[in-house]
């Protein structure tokens, strides 16, 4: 992919200046979304943004990223180099420009590149704002250029440093503690599972991920390589590793329609769910937009067109809508626009109408040759959704009991939840607690005025492994909704729901610190991503964290929720130390449930969120799914470190 000869008109005069970068440190959230984990990885995949940018344009096929021992980051790439020749209109180096103005960069200039990566699209200035220290190097006609930065400031002009035979750019750089004062420790899964996503993304591109902050017995830094040779195709396989496919191949295509690049891959498999995974010049839109709409008219027209000309579909006595001919299947759809334009809540839903067409187009295409070619698979796939019709059709039924049972339908709260005295919802909260002996506890010692609870018997049904009616029918996962005051969806967007009637912004679950707790706490988790996902991604679901040990002496007595804290806590206390294990929330009287669990002033939440929807996806199915041997693995790989926070 990458190329030798640089382009002459990539120089000084194609990086644009939009404003300056004081802002930048005053309000970092405006730039990066939060100050937060989310926003110190945004660090990261800005600069790992600018090399895939020159991987796209064609003169990059190796991005490396350094997680340093002091907590730093290196990204280096062997692209042409950032320019560092003078910019005519600010009079100091390009380099310079790029490091020091908010938007300066050649991704501004559509005759540097046609398309480009990122969301926001802020630049390695904002890096550069938000960082301690940032260090620059350039490697470019067989010289090395250097420039270090305090704080967004420049400490020296560009310099010149030496000779190379390398290309490409490479950026070092330590985030500012006093801006991200939650922490600035890199998740190295977060940072892989993003890295992994964008090398299928880009097939052809090597992208390593290497973490200096741990050593292995032979004194070297932990390193994994991530790349494709076959792109969303590997992509697909990969998401659908613990599900059983129903058909032998990948459909795929990659082209161009109407001048967008487009790019699916799809398979069908034996699960009950529809798992879409969209994206825009490598970021994933969430919430969809004209490129999904695309696929989903596609998909829909040309299965139904082909299902009713092989009569499979003459005995069946209703009609069969888009969602059936999604349930089992998995499919990614990217797309590389110009000028994309983005709408929604968060900003991830695409708006460009131009592109349902051409993604809609791509889509009918490759899926009428497949099922001309592939008869068997075709058969396959329509008897794959003449049963998702007709259990729609049963959870049709179901869906309108859940309806009827609605706070708004007139039957009224659940017998078991015992609710608050508060009516907003933004000050209330409900516990979701494992067992009625446990919620009798928790009934006793919440504060009426705005928490809830609803006790939940047992373990729930496992929605990953039940078709949907199945899930509507369950008396436990009914109760949630009806507690919960949101309605289902219509019949053709079961997944929809009106978040607006949300009766509490707290959902917190509350179960067991031990293994059957865990268990039932991932049960509870699995439910709201398949079915509740909205729920998650504004930030409504949280778990909570009961200690595991009382430590008495005499009349003091401390909580710990680790057996470091616990060891920590009996060492201080030194003699006739008593220790009781906390096996379960039944076993703490109401006052230690409030005082550890439950008060606002002492307890702590863990919020779940989601980063990579798509590995989310290949987690859960996993761990909740048929497929033992995956789960056996990740259990052993992760027992000693297992946690259930999303």
């Amino acid at each position: 992919m990458a190329q030798d000869n640089h382009p002459k008109d990539y120089s000084a005069d194609s990086i644009q200046a939009l404003e300056g970068i004081e802002h930048v440190r005053l309000r970092p959230s405006m730039y990066i979304g939060d100050v937060g984990m989310r926003g110190l990885h945004h660090l990261v995949y800005e600069v790992v943004d600018n090399s895939i940018d020159e991987a796209m344009a064609g003169y990059c096929d190796k991005i490396d990223v350094t997680i340093n021992e002091d907590g730093s980051v290196t990204v280096q790439d062997n692209g042409r180099g950032i320019p560092i020749d003078l910019h005519k209109k600010e009079g100091v180096s390009a380099l310079e420009v790029v490091m020091t103005k908010i938007g300066a960069g050649g991704k501004f200039d559509k005759d540097s590149y046609k398309v480009s990566g990122g969301l926001h699209g802020v630049g390695v200035s904002v890096v550069n704002a938000l960082s301690s220290h940032l260090h620059a190097y350039v490697y470019k006609n067989g010289k090395i250029w250097e420039q270090e930065y305090e704080r967004g400031q420049t400490s020296y002009p560009v310099k010149e440093t030496g000779e190379t035979s390398l290309n490409g750019t490479m950026i070092r750089f330590k985030p500012d503690a006093s801006i991200f004062k939650e922490s600035v420790d890199y998740n190295y899964d977060t940072l892989a599972n993003r890295l992994r996503e964008l090398a299928f993304l880009n097939k052809g591109i090597r992208i390593s991920l290497e973490d200096c902050r741990t050593k292995d017995e032979n004194g070297e830094c932990p390193k994994e390589e991530f790349y494709s040779k076959e792109g969303l195709k590997e992509f697909v396989r990969f998401l659908d590793d613990n599900r059983e496919p129903l058909i032998k191949e990948v459909i795929s295509m990659e082209g161009e329609k109407n001048e967008i690049p487009v790019e699916i891959a799809m398979i069908y498999n034996n699960s009950y769910g529809e798992n879409l995974h969209s994206y825009v010049n490598n970021i994933n839109t969430h919430e969809g937009g004209t490129h999904l709409s695309g696929f989903r008219r596609g998909l829909t027209n040309t299965l139904k067109k082909y299902a009713d000309n092989s009569g499979m579909l003459d005995k069946l006595k209703f009609e069969i809508t888009g969602d059936d001919f999604r349930e089992g299947l998995t499919a990614i759809v990217s797309v590389k626009i110009a000028d994309p334009q983005f709408e929604g809540q968060t900003k991830t839903k695409l708006g460009n109408r131009e592109v349902t067409s051409a993604v809609s187009q791509s889509v009918s295409e490759i899926l009428e040759v497949y099922l001309e070619e592939n008869p068997n698979d075709a058969k396959t796939i329509v008897q794959k959704v003449i049963l998702a019709a007709q259990a729609r059709h049963a959870a049709k039924k179901a869906r309108e009991m859940v309806q009827r049972k609605s706070p708004m339908g007139g039957a009224g709260l659940p017998g078991k939840l015992s609710d608050c005295s508060e009516e907003d919802p933004t000050k209330s909260e409900v516990f979701l607690v494992e067992g009625d002996s446990a919620g009798g506890t928790a009934k006793q010692g919440r504060d009426r005025n705005f928490q809830a609870i609803l006790p939940l018997r047992g373990k729930i049904l496992n929605v990953e492994k039940a078709m949907q009616h199945k899930v509507f029918e369950n008396e436990e996962i009914r109760n949630i909704f009806t507690a919960l005051g949101v309605t289902v969806g219509t019949e053709d967007d079961t997944k929809a729901l009106n978040i607006e009637k949300l009766r509490y912004h707290k959902i917190i679950i509350m179960c067991d610190a031990d293994v059957d707790g865990s268990h039932i706490a991932t049960l509870v988790l699995t439910f709201f991503f398949r079915y509740m996902n909205e729920l998650i991604e504004a930030g409504n679901i949280y778990i909570a964290t009961p200690p595991l040990y009382l430590i008495r002496k005499g009349n003091k007595k401390r909580y710990a929720w680790s057996e470091k804290e616990r060891d920590e806590i009996a060492a201080e206390y030194k003699t006739n130390v008593s220790i009781q294990r906390y096996k379960g929330l039944g076993e703490m009287n109401a006052e230690q449930l409030w005082d550890t669990t439950m008060n606002p002033e002492h307890r702590v939440l863990r919020r779940v969120s989601i980063d990579s929807s798509s590995e989310a996806d290949r987690i859960f199915s996993m761990l909740m799914g048929d497929e033992v041997p995956p789960r056996r693995d990740f259990i052993e790989k992760n027992a000693v470190y297992a946690n259930i926070d999303a």
